[in-house]
């Protein structure tokens, strides 16, 4: 990735954070602790080595291409490219090299991928986790939300 391509792909997620639209705030870029987005939020976390690693390219195009259905499912994309830093996310999750990592809102690791996939592969991953069961079951009673 070239640094015209890393200054496109950061002003189109501050102009994605700037927005009014449901999908405001899933991208966060610095490493965080997990713990603070326990039974509130899914991290989808993006690891690479280097932020020109095509894969890690590839991966946050597809997701930045459609943020409302990782929004409807309190999606949050976390990424790491510095594992020289040794951040909190790579010390909890111990990735190699390019790595998408799923974690549900109960903390647990749901999906490891050593390659990127698109929003449709991780949203029907995420609406067969129980939780997420559980929350769609409550949204259709009568009353709800």
């Amino acid at each position: 990735m070239t640094r015209a391509s890393r200054l496109l792909a950061t002003a189109f997620a501050l102009l994605l954070s700037a927005t009014a639209a449901p999908a405001d705030g899933i991208f966060v870029g610095a490493p965080a602790e997990l713990d603070g987005y326990l039974w509130v939020k899914r991290p989808v976390v993006v690891f690479a080595d280097t932020p020109d690693d095509p894969r890690y390219v590839q991966q946050m195009e597809m997701l930045q291409a459609r943020p409302d259905p990782l929004a409807e499912r309190d999606v949050i994309v976390l990424t790491d490219t510095d594992p020289e830093a040794r951040g909190p996310l790579r010390r909890a999750l111990r990735p190699r090299g390019f790595s998408v990592v799923l974690v549900g809102k109960d903390g647990r690791v749901e999906l490891r991928k050593p390659a990127p996939w698109d929003v449709r592969e991780l949203t029907r991953v995420i609406d067969k986790l129980p939780l997420r069961q559980q929350e769609l079951r409550e949204a259709r009673q009568p009353g709800a939300g």
